[in-house]
């Protein structure tokens, strides 16, 4: 599907995190949309190096890439050296997806550093070579302010939510001081869907829960779940906030969600319906401490200057992702 009249092919796009959950989907949908589009994806790829809490500090697949045609660039978003790599290049497109995404890395210095310090280098390469810059901010932004989750009322709870602050800051000021630059921040909420999977604890429950029901277990959740609600939002309704964003009426942050909030309890009964299972659930207590109850984004800016209109309700879009959850389960057998 096309979401927008803008012909990328013989473009030059750049991706960072091409090898990530969104920064993959991105890649593909230009590959399959738009043939003749050069595609140049910067990723780290994973390596074995955990963080202190004993996640990974790299989530990039080449799993996620396979039957993709464009460049490919390993590079870490912390060394000068790799990212003068992408000096070769004129981008008229940067999606710049990649970053530490963990919330529960507390490791301010390491976030702060990949997350902010590489951001100048992405915004003076669309200065330079006239790009369109789109780039992924996040609703961790808000911390645990009320719904709805307005843009400009972000109180950030962790190093990863400040980092994606810092970043929208900066973002305003060459926004103000460049006018003829398009730069757009996209908050994304939670997201699920396909190339997910090697994000491990970090992926969605979606596939967490859909995986444990394959495994023939009862979905574990936290006490209370038919009232902790998220806006979930699918991949596909976050690939069209990316093409859109391309020609956004005006540069800014937006919000990309669905508005329509749902609970952990609601995606473990679709899953169960989906599969033809009844295993009830198994609810044990929440182990956090000032948890979110309640996420729902305020998208009436990103309706109004980017004309996006989610089109997936979380009963389709588990639908139509569950095919690649049991693909991927299998797989991992």
């Amino acid at each position: 599907m096309k979401y927008n009249n803008i012909d990328f092919n013989n473009k030059t796009i750049l991706i960072t995190g091409g090898a990530g959950f969104i920064g993959s989907n991105l890649a593909f949908y230009f590959q399959d949309n738009f043939p003749e589009a050069n595609i140049v994806i910067f990723d780290r790829f994973r390596s074995e190096s955990t963080f202190s809490n004993g996640n990974l500090q790299s989530f990039g697949h080449y799993k996620n890439l396979i039957g993709y045609k464009g460049d490919t660039v390993c590079g870490n978003l912390n060394s000068d050296k790799d990212l003068a790599l992408l000096d070769d290049y004129r981008f008229d497109y940067i999606f710049h997806e990649a970053a530490i995404s963990d919330t529960r890395v507390y490791d301010q210095e390491i976030v702060m550093q990949t997350n902010v310090n590489s951001f100048y280098y992405f915004l003076e390469k669309a200065k330079k070579d006239n790009s369109v810059l789109v780039y992924a901010s996040s609703a961790a932004t808000y911390g645990s302010m009320p719904s709805p989750q307005t843009v400009g009322k972000e109180s950030p709870e962790n190093p990863y939510g400040f980092s994606k602050y810092a970043m929208d800051m900066i973002a305003y000021r060459y926004m103000r001081e460049n006018p003829s630059m398009k730069i757009v921040g996209l908050k994304y909420f939670n997201v699920y869907g396909a190339r997910e999977f090697f994000k491990d604890k970090t992926s969605s429950t979606v596939i967490q829960f859909g995986h444990q029901i394959l495994a023939g277990k009862t979905p574990r959740l936290f006490e209370g779940s038919d009232k902790i609600v998220r806006d979930f939002v699918y991949i596909k309704d976050v690939i069209q906030a990316n093409i859109k964003a391309c020609e956004a009426k005006k540069s800014g942050v937006y919000n990309v969600g669905t508005a329509k909030p749902r609970s952990f309890q609601d995606i473990a009964d679709i899953l169960q319906k989906e599969l033809g299972t009844d295993y009830g659930t198994d609810y044990f207590p929440n182990p956090f401490t000032g948890y979110q109850m309640h996420t729902q984004a305020d998208i009436s800016t990103s309706k109004e200057f980017l004309g996006y209109e989610p089109e997936w309700e979380l009963e389709e879009g588990i639908k139509d992702y569950l095919p690649e959850i049991i693909r991927m389960y299998e797989e991992e057998l």
